[in-house]
């Protein structure tokens, strides 16, 4: 019997975290090809904050929490985390410079804290996302989600 209800647990579950679990796929873009064309597609905007289900891509960028992104000429200091369904992206225009610390320092936090709070964010942003944005990649659309809706074109 317990057997069972972890079984109906573990489905109910994966219904409602990972839906397209049980639909058929095709090939999925890498977590950096949907983040170049997000920000390309919003024509190099000078912030941005979105998430991006695990399930949609493949990632990447594991093991990455603060990092120079280029686009297009433009750079990006990105941070990332995992906030599980998701990976959740900040992005703000900015000259280069070296993050290897904070990259190692918030990776660090992360393993300290063993995950606990990007899952709360998480299950958090799952209840209070307002918005969400098709990106076009070269495996397809990707559906981006934002916690508020962005105005485009506004300075931050």
């Amino acid at each position: 019997m317990i057997r069972i209800m972890r079984g109906i647990h573990s489905i109910i579950l994966k219904v409602i975290l990972f839906p397209t679990t049980f639909r058929k796929r095709g090939p999925r873009p890498l977590a950096s090809e949907v983040l170049t064309c997000h920000l390309a597609q919003r024509k190099l905007p000078p912030w941005t904050s979105f998430c991006v289900r695990y399930s949609a891509i493949h990632n990447d960028q594991f093991g990455r929490s603060n990092f120079n992104w280029p686009v297009q000429g433009a750079n990006y200091h990105i941070l990332r985390t995992g906030c599980f369904p998701f990976i959740k992206y900040h992005c703000s225009k900015a000259p280069p410079q070296n993050l290897d610390f904070e990259d190692k320092f918030f990776g660090t936090l992360k393993v300290i804290n063993l995950g606990l709070p990007c899952l709360a964010y998480g299950l958090g942003s799952l209840m209070m996302i307002s918005a969400s944005e098709t990106v076009q990649t070269t495996a397809g659309p990707i559906t981006v989600y934002f916690l508020y809706k962005e105005r485009e074109g506004a300075p931050y």
